[in-house]
């Protein structure tokens, strides 16, 4: 396992652990690595000292900053108010607009082209800061 850390193109700064220093390459090329704080996939690794010698770290499960705590218990006010209708978002979300589906909170995710149209035709959509998808972010 290895720690970097890393800094988003917002200048945001946050740390995450690596199978390996490839895993982390393979990760960043296919664009599955982003920020903590909003996002964003321009990531890069930052300068990091090396720890030496025993530390009483918080487990990698736990929120490592007052952003991440926010957001996982945004996630969780989400997950449990709302439905999670997956990749059918777009379709659902105009569904509930257009009066042809009961209307109640969703989430889900959407193309970046389904969620323009949306946006577009008037139907309010908001991107969130993790992925449905992903049980740990």
């Amino acid at each position: 396992m290895i720690r970097y850390a890393l800094t988003c193109d917002n200048e945001h700064n946050f740390e995450s652990w690596f199978q390996s220093a490839d895993a982390f390459d393979a990760l960043l090329a296919s664009g599955h690595l982003s920020c903590s704080v909003c996002g964003n996939t321009e990531v890069r690794k930052s300068i990091m000292a090396p720890r030496i010698g025993k530390t009483t770290e918080q487990p990698l499960s736990a929120p490592a900053t007052v952003a991440e705590q926010a957001v996982k218990e945004l996630r969780a006010k989400i997950e449990e108010n709302s439905e999670n209708v997956g990749t059918e978002f777009a379709s659902e979300a105009r569904a509930i607009h257009e009066g042809d589906a009961p209307e109640r909170p969703i989430y889900g995710e959407a193309k970046i082209n389904d969620a323009k149209e949306l946006i577009e035709d008037g139907i309010p959509v908001l991107p969130l800061p993790f992925s449905p998808s992903r049980k740990n972010n």
